[in-house]
């Protein structure tokens, strides 16, 4: 297979940042040792260190309200191992090569992104935290015939936002600040390429937000994909990830919103909302329940 890595691959600058010595050996190990590895997590944190197992029951009793006990503690252990699997390829993330990365992750519909930049502008790609996010930037950033800027949410410990910069940008994507990403977009308007947002975190520290219902709940989104589409008209296409066994993921394209397409106020949002609650019903064990993502309250007057 031809590979061609990403077109807005940085500059090299002198000897790029490598990660430390103790990632990259940990990374070397083979996948199924690896997976041995998750398969010992997973036990751990359910059975012996259970981690956050009030928030992940009560998240997934919500969620499927129609489940008995038995098969909602059953999803539960599911989802300890599905999130074990995705710590150890993050970690293989950091040395596996181009071929072996695509050979995981297959992904298809990129004709709907080529179409789309064919007419000379930006396309926005959103996704939800299904599966290995991390996995699907690397290959996106792959496969892409095009620059590749993705929002991210800058970590407070300086190690590890070091260590996922390095790891993120691997093949090519750049990284921008979700608070710098408006600003960054308006600067490069007429720069054909694609930008990247998983956007279904709680806006907890943000003003500007939109409810609606979300696995049986009032839950709030952020606006700012929203507003970005309103105010640059660039088309958006929602990114869905599927895994298809242990370690094999697919990844696929539906169209989210058409260039300048004229939406009511939230319709973009409810719409995001719902293409992420449908991939996270397909598949309960890959989305992140062990996440506080219901901390916020509706307000009885006004949004």
């Amino acid at each position: 297979m031809s590979l061609t890595t990403n077109a807005s691959a940085p500059q090299q600058q002198g000897a790029p940042a490598r990660q430390v010595w103790w990632v990259r050996a940990v990374s070397a190990v083979p996948m199924p040792l690896l997976y041995g590895l998750a398969s010992l997590l997973a036990w751990l944190a359910y059975r012996v260190f259970p981690y956050r197992p009030r928030v992940v029951l009560e998240n997934l009793r919500i969620a499927f309200p129609e489940l008995d006990e038995r098969s909602l503690r059953a999803r539960m252990c599911d989802f300890y191992s599905s999130h074990a699997d995705v710590l150890v390829e993050i970690i293989k993330a950091a040395t596996i090569e181009p071929e072996a990365l695509l050979h995981r992750v297959e992904v298809r519909g990129l004709e709907l992104v080529q179409a789309r930049l064919a007419l000379g502008r930006p396309v926005l790609l959103l996704a939800g935290h299904q599966c290995n996010w991390e996995w699907m930037l690397l290959a996106l950033s792959l496969r892409l015939a095009a620059p590749l800027d993705a929002a991210y949410k800058p970590l407070v410990d300086p190690w590890a936002e070091r260590e996922m910069k390095i790891l993120r940008t691997r093949f090519g994507a750049r990284l921008v600040p979700a608070p710098q990403l408006l600003v960054d977009i308006l600067r490069q308007r007429n720069l054909p390429r694609v930008i990247a947002l998983v956007a279904d975190q709680e806006p907890v520290a943000s003003e500007s937000k939109h409810w609606t219902r979300f696995l049986n709940r009032d839950s709030a989104f952020y606006l700012g994909a929203e507003e970005i589409a309103r105010k640059t008209g660039y088309p958006a296409l929602f990114v869905r990830m599927q895994r298809v066994a242990r370690g094999r993921y697919l990844v696929d394209f539906t169209p989210l919103a058409e260039a300048r397409e004229a939406l009511a106020p939230g319709e973009f949002t409810d719409r995001y909302a719902r293409m992420v609650e449908a991939q996270i019903r397909e598949s309960p064990p890959d989305w992140p329940w062990s996440h506080k993502r219901w901390r916020l309250r509706k307000p009885l007057y006004g949004s």
